[in-house]
């Protein structure tokens, strides 16, 4: 491999600049400040190289890739502008990483051409603009696709379809406008879908259409205009949050380790975990996510959503959801967070819940919640802030104490008791009634009765002696 020298009196960037060929096992890192003559460079190389530019506060326009780039990682920079029209001749090109830049220009409509090879495309954390190329490949390989936290607005390409070993879409934060798309459902490998933050809109649960994403484990669709019911036929497909993650010795996480190395693709990936915003180092094939936060859903929870055992975090928080909290959500043996709040669910808390022994974060405020919050277990670890503004709640962490439940049932007791005594007073009444009217009877039907009538003339006897 070629060696470079440079003076470093006249340049303003510092970079550590490494050039991989996959033509030799040697590896050359040169810490220098960048000169002019290394785009020409990379340009005229003809071997295989892959260049990596990351994490050195690099500012200004990307470097002119060369034809036979592999890899391509400018990430966590200060690189502006437009991504070069020249690495559509990039034909060899397998991964694409320029995430947490300052680009502000449109995606080259040549990368849709370019996912017959690509295999991941990073350009997350920036300021695109435009639409997402239209023309993703027949035969599409990508495993994965980011491009959230820009200004990328339009509609979602239904090429992206082709893409069938897509693992990961990460389009949140944008200025997306489209209904569901459930023609995603087709995509074998698709595990994780996150729509979050972008202006999304209509109903999930199209029963003329057919959907699996049966491998489907995470799911942000937070922040949009969804409404309708939740979707039961979309919930029931999720076969891999149904059946669970097979305990193995050794944590396994989404990377990709083609290419001799091992790619975390889902690296900086983020979600509202447990009530704050959380961003991974990398994410383990384990976590199961749902969450559908401020939208515009209603009805009542489906009973089916219980059957996703493997569950660990659900947020459907800031809803209109209305009716009872299922019982079978005390079947999400793994789940660690759930968030109900700011809907309108009405009746009590399942005692069922209780049995989550995993449960770490509750949240059930702003609902129409009645009756005696449950305890033991992990609901006594749970402060009032999981239950306020619920009027009809009572019982610990509140200090509002269940009086109306055990007034009601002394209430209860007084009445009966009282309803006893009366009923003893009118059987006296009613024998007394019924034993005077048939000496009555007796009286008016025989004659005079000689025997009564012997006893007053002895009583008027005596009172006369007197």
């Amino acid at each position: 491999m070629r060696s470079l020298s440079t003076s470093c009196d006249s340049f303003t960037s510092s970079v550590d600049f490494s050039i991989l060929s996959t033509r030799s096992s040697t590896t050359n890192n040169i810490s220098f400040k960048m000169p002019s003559f290394l785009a020409q460079f990379l340009s005229a190389t003809s071997f295989d190289i892959s260049v990596v530019l990351s994490l050195n506060f690099l500012s200004g326009r990307i470097p002119t890739p060369p034809p036979s780039l592999l890899w391509y990682f400018a990430s966590r920079n200060k690189l502006v502008g437009d991504i070069p029209s020249s690495i559509c001749n990039s034909s060899s090109l397998k991964v694409l990483s320029l995430w947490n830049n300052s680009f502000n220009g449109t995606l080259p409509e040549c990368i849709g051409n370019l996912s017959s090879s690509l295999s991941h495309i990073d350009l997350w954390n920036n300021n695109f603009h435009g639409k997402i190329p239209e023309s993703f490949a027949k035969y599409c390989t990508l495993q994965s696709f980011r491009i959230n936290n820009n200004q990328i607005g339009g509609s979602l390409p239904r090429s992206l379809g082709n893409c069938k070993d897509l693992n990961l879409l990460d389009v949140g934060n944008n200025k997306l406008n489209d209904t569901f798309p459930n023609w995603l459902g087709n995509l074998d490998h698709l595990q994780v879908l996150v729509l979050r933050s972008n202006k999304f809109f209509g109903q999930m649960d199209n029963s003329d259409v057919t959907v699996s994403f049966s491998r489907l484990r995470i799911i942000d669709l937070s922040r949009n205009n969804f409404s309708g019911y939740l979707p039961t036929n979309f919930f029931k497909n999720l076969h891999s949050v149904r059946k669970g993650h097979k305990n193995k010795l050794e944590p396994e996480y989404m990377e990709d380790v083609s290419d001799y190395i091992a790619f975390n693709y889902a690296y900086g990936l983020s979600f509202t975990v447990k009530g704050s915003k959380t961003e991974f180092q990398s994410l383990l094939t384990k976590w199961m996510v749902i969450d559908f936060s401020d939208n515009q859903f209603f009805g009542e929870l489906p009973k089916t959503l219980g059957e996703l055992h493997s569950l660990i975090i659900v947020n459907l928080s800031h809803n209109c959801l209305t009716g009872p909290i299922p019982s079978s959500l005390g079947d999400l043996s793994e789940l660690e967070s759930l968030d109900l709040s700011s809907n309108k669910f009405q009746g009590r808390i399942p005692t069922e819940l209780t049995n989550l022994g995993f449960l770490e974060v509750l949240n059930l405020s702003q609902n129409n919640l009645e009756g005696p919050i449950p305890q033991g277990k992990q609901f006594d670890t749970f402060t009032n802030d999981s239950y306020k503004e619920n009027l009809g709640l009572c019982g610990l962490p509140l200090s509002k104490r269940c009086d109306n439940d055990r007034g009601t049932l002394v209430k209860f007791d007084r009445d009966d008791d009282e309803l006893n005594w009366k009923f003893s007073i009118l059987m006296g009444y009613g024998c007394g009634l019924v034993l005077g009217l048939s000496m009555g009877y007796i009286v008016f039907t025989t004659g005079k009765p000689w025997w009564l009538i012997r006893i007053v003339e002895r009583v008027q006897q005596r009172f006369t002696k007197r």
